[in-house]
């Protein structure tokens, strides 16, 4: 089974970019979106079905905003909207779909890249979202917790970490949270099967950083450790470009 997770920074800019082509020819059996900005009702869903895909839509209340999505072309047994918080939920962060054997999850983590407002938000989703997901495998030990991070874990995940040490998304608290969500029983599929350096998921629009490789890795699919004796691969595919951020591959036995 092929799984992909893709932030597309905006789902039409990103259809208008070939997105939909380059979904055809991928053709996973699950991907996850976040940062669609838009509404289901404001895309052509069609096209989606028409390549054998359910559509599942959490978007944010403010309009061009945030929001995940998850194309399935296995229907899940149950479809969760949000984690039962207002502040959070509001911004369309997290959307899980269950299925017999695993549950997967598209998330949104907030960037603190705006201030100290959103740097502490940042933190509070941090708790909140290690309490949520800690209780959540209790109950489901198979999760794949994928999505947009908005943090490098370690030094080999940036281009540059001695620049960016001050850097939100590489800040020290923010990478002490990495360690201990690792360490609480997932497995970061990438590292698990590629320990080489320079492979990002994001770079800047600005100093043609995507040209010279000038990235960083925020981008994850997060596995319970119950999980890993099905993953299978797990790579990053640089050259599809409809966003800032480019998608990530992760095949588990079913």
């Amino acid at each position: 089974m092929k799984i992909v997770s893709y932030n597309v920074n905006g789902i039409r800019a990103a259809m208008n970019k070939g997105f939909v082509e380059w979904l055809e020819k991928t053709n996973p059996d699950i991907i996850g979106l976040q940062e669609v900005k838009a509404l289901e009702s404001q895309i052509d869903s069609s096209i989606f079905k028409d390549l054998g895909y359910e559509i599942y839509w959490n978007p944010a209340v403010k309009k061009g905003y945030s929001g995940v999505a998850i194309l399935s072309k296995k229907t899940p047994k149950s479809i969760k909207h949000g984690i039962g918080l207002d502040k959070y939920d509001d911004e369309g962060r997290i959307l899980e779909v269950e299925f017999e054997n695993f549950s997967f999850l598209s998330a949104y983590f907030p960037s603190g890249t705006t201030g100290d407002l959103r740097q502490n938000f940042k933190y509070e989703f941090l708790d909140d979202i290690y309490g949520y997901i800690q209780d959540l495998k209790k109950i489901k030990p198979n999760l794949i917790l994928s999505g947009d991070y908005n943090i490098c874990h370690r030094p080999i995940d940036i281009h540059n970490p001695i620049s960016n040490k001050n850097s939100s998304g590489f800040l020290p608290e923010e990478r002490a949270w990495m360690d201990k969500f690792t360490e609480s029983g997932f497995t970061d599929t990438f590292r698990y099967f590629n320990p080489e350096p320079h492979n990002y998921t994001w770079w800047s629009y600005r100093a043609n950083a995507r040209t010279k490789n000038l990235g960083w890795r925020i981008d994850y699919h997060m596995a319970t450790t119950e999980m890993q004796n099905l993953l299978k691969r797990s790579v990053i595919l640089p050259d599809a470009k409809h966003s800032d951020h480019c998608p990530i591959l992760l095949e588990i036995a079913e």
